[in-house]
């Protein structure tokens, strides 16, 4: 019998393939968080088999999967569906990160016509992060594969399609209906929505994270940056995006050293970047202003487009949508 992993994540994959669970795994390295969504004629495209279209570096599904992990299946050429055909099993292994749940429902989504791959398809849910453990580790645990059922699909397509959305209403709108059949998709959508400008402050969680680190004296970017730990919406790459972000506004919350350097010299020590907060950033960090009330906001946050004239905002208090 041949057996198939995808991990929701990229890190997982080598702890994975290590723990000889699989004849192949292949983890995916997307991220649905902090940014502009991919059009889904763009993610498809990704998951074809390799041609001239792939043309740059992270076009194509495996462009970063090791040489020879497919071996015996075929190469780093083949497309996803075509891969999937060859097994006699499959299992998607998904970490409780925010992220990883998004990448759970776009894949059930994008799976839910095939039948012929959703009737040998299982989900594995992790407690913790799979990267974080040894391959010897993981090869012992004792994790239920839950087959995947049209509750599952159905499930999926409509919190996919939730994300998508122009605003952040139907997202909050499925937290009143019975999420149980993807037992993490609730705190992930909560957490999500926590990510949405504050009601108050105008910063979503994690911003106030950062801001905290550096109102607790830490001045060093990569510590500061090291925030992301405390609620794991965000990757290293976002953390950093964010610190930078609130550090470019006209009137930033935090400074971010010499400007004579560029951000990556400032990132990797190669310059004295020392974050401090500005009086609005502790303004902000004790909850007595508002962040857009000062700069504008141009970001994303699934399919909807936030400005200052169409600011979705979360009351962390009632734990309420506030619409614009």
């Amino acid at each position: 019998m041949s057996h198939l992993i995808l991990s929701t994540n990229h890190l997982d994959e080598d702890v994975l393939a290590q723990s000889r669970l699989a004849n192949v795994v292949v983890g995916f390295n997307l991220r649905f968080v902090w940014r502009k969504l991919p059009p889904e004629e763009q993610l498809l495209l990704g998951l074809e088999r390799r041609s001239a279209k792939h043309g740059n570096p992270g076009d194509h599904w495996l462009d970063e999967a090791c040489r020879g992990s497919l071996e015996g299946f075929g190469t780093r050429d083949i497309g996803f569906f075509e891969l999937c055909a060859k097994f006699d099993s499959i299992e998607i292994w998904v970490d409780p990160r925010p992220n990883d749940q998004l990448v759970l429902i776009w894949l059930l989504d994008l799976l839910r016509p095939y039948k012929e791959i959703t009737t040998k398809l299982s989900l594995v849910h992790t407690d913790d992060h799979v990267a974080d453990y040894a391959p010897e580790s993981v090869a012992k645990w004792k994790l239920p594969a839950v087959k995947v059922t049209e509750n599952h699909l159905a499930l999926a397509r409509r919190a996919w399609q939730a994300y998508r959305a122009e605003t952040p209403k139907p997202c909050f709108d499925l937290l009143m209906t019975d999420l149980t059949a993807l037992p993490r998709l609730r705190p992930a959508l909560i957490a999500l929505l926590e990510e949405l400008p504050d009601s108050v402050t105008g910063l979503g969680a994690s911003e106030m994270d950062i801001l905290e680190f550096v109102n607790d004296g830490h001045t060093d970017p990569r510590i500061v940056e090291g925030a992301r730990w405390l609620r794991n919406v965000f990757d290293e790459n976002d953390a950093f995006d964010a610190l930078l972000e609130l550090g470019a506004h006209p009137a930033p919350p935090i400074l971010l050293g010499d400007p004579a350097f560029d951000n990556e010299d400032r990132y990797f020590g190669r310059s004295e970047w020392k974050v401090t907060l500005t009086e609005l950033g502790r303004s902000i960090f004790v909850r007595e202003d508002d962040m857009w009330r000062h700069n504008r906001i141009y970001r994303w946050w699934g399919g909807t487009e936030l400005t200052n004239e169409r600011l979705w905002r979360w009351d962390r208090e009632s734990r309420l949508l506030i619409a614009p």
